[in-house]
């Protein structure tokens, strides 16, 4: 614990959710932590308005959070958005705005943290994927698609910069009780059977809690983790790896 303390963390898409809940997380296990987000929150955390599609925006945010912490030693890349349907339900434009975001955004964050990284004797990097990456979900094409390559890219930036002292890996949650699942379930035509059915393809029989990820993601940012690189940390109540019988 005394080794987290004095560390400093940037979160992207730290305003609500797996984002908000990994601020706290790291906030109470003794870490400094900037919170950028369209909608950033204030204190306790230092909330800077940042969007991951802006290159030029990534840059100053990411600047403007290794000046008032005092260094960058953590980088979690969470920041992202949904997207429904097969491959036929949505245009060219609509899987570039989604990769933009989920893939790109995390490159661009990353890439205007490295300086900060490579001076930090504790450089981590915890990239928020999906089971989507490794579990074919029904009407999910291009977001599965976009953390497909995020679970790729967080294995090719291990390699790249484990010489340099900078660990990444990254967590695939299973459905979580987000803002965004909330939103999927008011537009559904039935909420409850909706969320019963989300519970029920988990073999633990419920959703993840933010919190849940929260904790997987501070153990991958933390210096006990210190062998831990190219790892992908399922959070996901048993749904990738479990096979259960019917009862």
């Amino acid at each position: 614990m005394e080794e987290r303390v004095g560390l400093k963390a940037i979160v992207t898409g730290g305003g609500s959710g797996i984002g908000l809940a990994t601020a706290a997380e790291l906030t109470g296990r003794g870490m400094k932590v900037a919170c950028l987000d369209l909608n950033p929150p204030g204190e306790p955390y230092l909330g800077i308005k940042a969007d991951v599609t802006d290159d030029a925006g990534v840059r100053a945010a990411v600047a403007e959070a290794g000046e008032r912490l005092g260094g960058i030693d953590v980088v979690v890349n969470n920041a992202g958005i949904g997207a429904q349907g097969t491959i036929e339900d949505n245009p060219d434009a609509e899987w570039h705005r989604v990769y933009d975001v989920n893939v790109l955004g995390m490159v661009r964050v990353a890439r205007a943290a490295l300086p900060y990284l490579r001076r930090s004797e504790h450089a981590a990097i915890v990239n928020v994927c999906s089971v989507a990456a490794t579990a074919g979900l029904p009407n999910r094409a291009l977001y599965s698609a976009t953390k497909g390559a995020v679970q790729s890219l967080t294995l090719a930036m291990a390699a790249d910069h484990i010489r340099e002292g900078i660990r990444v890996n990254c967590v695939n949650p299973g459905t979580a009780d987000t803002p965004w699942v909330a939103k999927l379930l008011d537009v559904a035509d039935d909420p409850e059977a909706e969320r019963a059915a989300l519970s029920a393809r988990q073999p633990m029989g419920r959703l993840v809690s933010p919190e849940e990820v929260a904790a997987a993601i501070a153990y991958l940012a933390g210096p006990e983790a210190s062998a831990t690189t190219g790892t992908v940390l399922a959070v996901d109540g048993g749904m990738q790896g479990l096979r259960l019988r019917p009862n």
